[in-house]
């Protein structure tokens, strides 16, 4: 096992079987924390977007802010009851991609997959870069470097999801449960001393919020609806991460969906009582929070400016300093596992992406090396690719979350939107079938609530499209129609290749003649060997071909040559440039040139060497030779391997490592039997 495998091993751990894929589904109490963590960390953003997008207007907007969380909520459990009927419809995995590929054709499902796919990214970047201001806020020394700190983060992550689904659900299943122990019991001893009389104000009750430009004095009721709506657009990051649970339903035990939509329901409840909880507890603690770039907005008792390097610690941190004023483990314990689960709530992403990744390069619109599942099971070309994009993001936007956050959402709700009225055609076309009078019930029950979240989806979608898309937006849309346009051309190009490909009765044609050359560089074992296997094909012709750079070699090469007496002639070919590859190139052509119906048999010998550090002492000839043939149309290139000692030693070594027993091989049933199998 060489130096990259022993690497692979460490970080990746054994490889598993096909036949294990079982062992890797998760039950519901791993299945929530991995699927839901995204949805229940935006607790930690979403009400701060409220409380920015009312502060435009001064703290008496923030009379609103349970009303818009009500909306908020409205809406979360119209999304969730939707996708109640999408898991059981369609199991399979594909979400919203699968309701808009069948029932509302290649188009629809094309813009589902480039704005889910937008959406991931996002998330990750979102969450991760959220979680980088918790830690610089905890630790002063990362201030200036939180986009490091989220790339890191996103690194560690990938590395923990390429274990596989498993594993990385259970990692992640803690932290989780202990963030919703930490929100709800801070929220409800919050609530209790609330009605006790006994709520203490925030940190930053006794400051003023002076109104941006604009915005100072009464508002008109168009500037009040309209900010209303961009405080209920922000809010509804809260939203992101419902989809993920129709995308991953395969990772579920069964019953998998009765399993997705019970577990879909507890994520919708957990996150609206968290939400509406924190949301009204800041209310009635004063909080006054602002745009973090725009601090110049609070002001003291007295009317200055808050003191150069004021630090306005989020939402969540400031009732957790408030409500446990007398217990600060309590405050430390909230903060830390918000912090924690911040960097989790990628995992969501993490589950999701791949699995839409794979359905997408299995129906030909992306790469087909996403299809394929790494060592452990997962997808790890995906869980690669997705990690690669969010750390571009992160970089790009310096792991600023307001800056990020006005990318977010558009593209779930496009998603979500398109997924509604799919479903309802889906209940329409069944109804025409189904005669069975409960089923039909069951079906326009379905169709009514597809068709109440599709009228809510496409009035949040206008109000985010109005309210954010000068404010970056508008990226998302334009990263939605590079997906769009990449995924169609991939698409137009395999089904180019298959139809290339076909076969057709010109095929069956034999070539007139075989010419076959096997390449020459020393008269050794390799060489004796590639002829050996030429001379057993049967070629029409067989020549071997040598590549004169150096007179001195040529002439005892062609000595040697009649010494042995090989019995096939040797071709020269005199390169002055000392060029190796373009000459066996162009002799190549010449010999197809003269005969267009011929077929060139290229024979290269190889020797094979078993240790990493060997490569770097030959050179890659063969390979560059290869490489360059590919494109010869007539030519067929062999490589004729020659096995040295070295490899055969690191063949034995990997037998013996794949015989060796291991610590607990027994108890999970992978015996000697077992290896007998194998």
């Amino acid at each position: 096992m060489g130096v990259g495998d022993v690497s692979k091993r460490i970080l990746l751990g054994r490889k598993l079987r096909s036949a294990q894929l079982g062992e890797t589904l998760l039950p519901k109490r791993i299945a929530l924390p991995v699927f839901a963590s995204d949805a229940l960390s935006s607790v930690a953003y979403a009400p701060d977007e409220i409380f920015i997008m009312l502060a435009v207007a001064g703290a008496s907007a923030y009379v609103w802010s349970w009303k818009i969380a009500i909306a908020v909520a409205v809406v979360m459990l119209t999304v969730v009851a939707s996708y109640r009927q999408t898991v059981h419809a369609y199991p399979s995995g594909g979400g919203d991609y699968e309701v808009a590929a069948v029932n509302l054709g290649r188009t629809a499902s094309i813009t589902v997959a480039s704005a889910l796919l937008v959406d991931y990214v996002l998330t990750v970047a979102v969450s991760i870069s959220s979680a980088a201001q918790y830690a610089a806020g905890a630790i002063p020394a990362l201030i200036g470097h939180e986009a490091i700190v989220a790339s890191v983060a996103v690194l560690l992550l990938a590395a923990v999801n390429l274990r596989g689904v498993r594993e990385s659900g259970t990692f992640f299943a803690v932290p989780t449960y202990l963030f919703m122990f930490a929100i709800l019991g801070m929220c409800g001893y919050g609530l209790l001393r609330l009605l006790s009389g006994d709520l203490p104000d925030a940190e930053s009750s006794h400051l003023k919020i002076e109104p941006q430009d604009g915005w100072d004095g009464p508002l008109t009721q168009v500037a009040l609806i309209f900010l209303l709506a961009r405080a209920f657009s922000s809010g509804c990051a809260a939203l992101t991460g419902v989809e993920a649970i129709s995308n991953g339903v395969p990772a579920f035990r069964r019953p998998k969906s009765k399993n997705a939509a019970t577990t879909l329901l507890l994520l919708g409840l957990i996150a609206i009582s968290m939400m509406m909880s924190v949301v009204v507890l800041a209310k009635q603690m004063s909080i006054r929070y602002v745009d973090p770039h725009k601090l110049e907005q609070l002001r003291t008792a007295s009317g200055e400016a808050v003191p150069e390097g004021y630090e306005q610690h989020p939402v969540i941190s400031q009732i957790a300093n408030g409500v446990f004023d007398h217990f600060s483990p309590g405050f430390y314990f909230v903060v830390t596992v918000t912090g924690v689960i911040l960097v989790l709530a990628a995992n969501t992403a993490f589950n999701g992406f791949p699995v839409l990744g794979s359905i997408l390069a299995n129906d030909g619109y992306a790469p087909r090396a996403l299809a394929s599942r790494g060592d452990r099971l997962a997808y790890s070309n995906g869980i690669v690719f997705l990690a690669v994009m969010a750390i571009v993001l992160i970089l790009v936007f310096d792991a600023q979350t307001t800056k990020l956050i006005q990318l977010y959402i558009v593209g779930v709700f496009v998603s979500f939107n398109i997924s509604q009225l799919g479903m309802i055609r889906h209940w329409t076309r069944h109804l025409a079938t189904e005669r069975d009078p409960a089923e039909r019930r069951r079906m326009q029950r379905s169709r009514v609530i597809n068709t109440f979240g599709l009228g809510m989806t496409a009035v949040v979608l206008v109000i985010v499209l109005a309210t954010k898309f000068l404010a970056g937006a508008w990226i998302t849309i334009l990263a939605m129609g590079f997906f769009f346009l990449v995924m169609k051309g991939i698409k137009k190009h395999y089904d180019n290749v298959a139809s290339e490909l076909a076969a057709d009765e010109t095929d069956n044609a034999l070539p007139t003649r075989v010419h076959a050359i096997v390449l020459v560089s020393k008269l050794h074992k390799p060489t004796l060997r590639a002829l050996a296997f030429a001379k057993a094909t049967r070629p029409n012709s067989l020549e071997g071909v040598y590549v004169s750079v150096d007179n001195a070699e040529t002439n005892r090469l062609l000595e040697e040559w009649d010494e042995r007496n090989v019995g096939v002639p040797l071709k020269v070919l005199h390169s002055p440039y000392r060029e190796v590859v373009k000459p066996i190139v162009e002799y190549a052509i010449a010999i197809r040139g003269a005969n267009p119906r011929a077929v060139v048999a290229v024979y290269i010998p190889e020797y094979v060497v078993g240790r990493w550090w060997e490569q770097l002492l030959h050179n890659q000839t063969a390979l560059r030779l290869k490489g360059r043939l590919l494109f010869t149309p007539g030519v067929m290139v062999t490589s004729v391997p020659y096995q040295l000692r070295s490899s055969q030693i690191a063949r034995e070594r990997e037998e013996r490592e794949e015989t060796r027993v291991r610590p607990g091989d027994l108890r999970r049933g992978r015996g000697d039997r077992d290896r007998q199998v194998q």
